[in-house]
């Protein structure tokens, strides 16, 4: 399956809101399927960190675009081994303190930022080398691969989702449904666009397991390629 925007790469594209269960279901397709895990939000992530790490708020725009220049990412696609470096430093871990989490929210509506992250996510799944990559994150069926041969939303009702990520966590469910309420109500838009597109495949995950969402999204994967043989 080729596209113009990742030649011979069969790209599997996952949206879905937090608590979803897109993160570790796009893991284990990736795995199950030999194909490399591109988790978007973690460029996100690392740009927040390199923006704190030169001295700069990440709600300053022009600060963020001149950090945005000097921004030497490099993500790993091994869903097992999955590394994130900026330049020389290793921020795989730097990237998931709660500081750099909430200074995300500094910049993520500024165009130019989401479409440089938006083509290197491109470039990355196209120069991968890989015979596929599966990428999840925010706006992937809808902005960084609309013309994906698999594009797919997972959902999941609000109280599901809370208790997942309150395990995930490891908080009450309750402060967690807060937060989350929030966020939804940021990516509402994109989302109702992704359920409204009739080459997206919604696929609520409210009453599945993990074994259950992942054979059910690995049949939508089939049966959108014609068949893909892994694990």
């Amino acid at each position: 399956m080729t596209s113009e925007a990742f030649g011979s790469v069969t790209v599997v594209a996952i949206d879905g809101p937090a608590g979803s269960g897109k993160s570790s279901v796009s893991k284990e397709i990736a795995r199950r399927l030999g194909f490399g895990y591109l988790d978007t939000g973690a460029a996100y992530r690392a740009l927040s960190w390199h923006v704190l790490d030169s001295g700069a708020d990440t709600r300053d725009e022009p600060a963020v675009l001149d950090a945005l220049r000097t921004f030497d990412l490099r993500l790993g696609l091994d869903p097992d081994a999955r590394t994130v470096m900026v330049g020389d430093a290793d921020v795989t871990d730097a990237i998931r303190t709660p500081e750099v989490t909430r200074a995300i929210a500094g910049f993520t509506r500024v165009q130019a930022v989401r479409d440089a992250l938006n083509d290197g996510f491109r470039s990355k799944a196209r120069e991968s080398g890989l015979p596929g990559v599966v990428i999840e994150g925010r706006d992937i069926t809808s902005v960084v691969a609309p013309d994906a041969p698999v594009r797919i939303l997972l959902t999941a009702s609000e109280e599901v989702r809370a208790q997942r990520r309150g395990l995930e966590l490891k908080t009450d469910a309750g402060d967690v449904a807060q937060a989350m309420s929030q966020r939804d109500a940021s990516d509402a838009h994109t989302l109702s666009l992704a359920q409204g597109d009739r080459g997206v495949d919604v696929v609520d995950t409210s009453e599945l397991d993990f074994e259950q969402s992942v054979a059910v999204v690995r049949g939508v994967i089939e049966q959108r390629t014609g068949g893909l043989h892994g694990r």
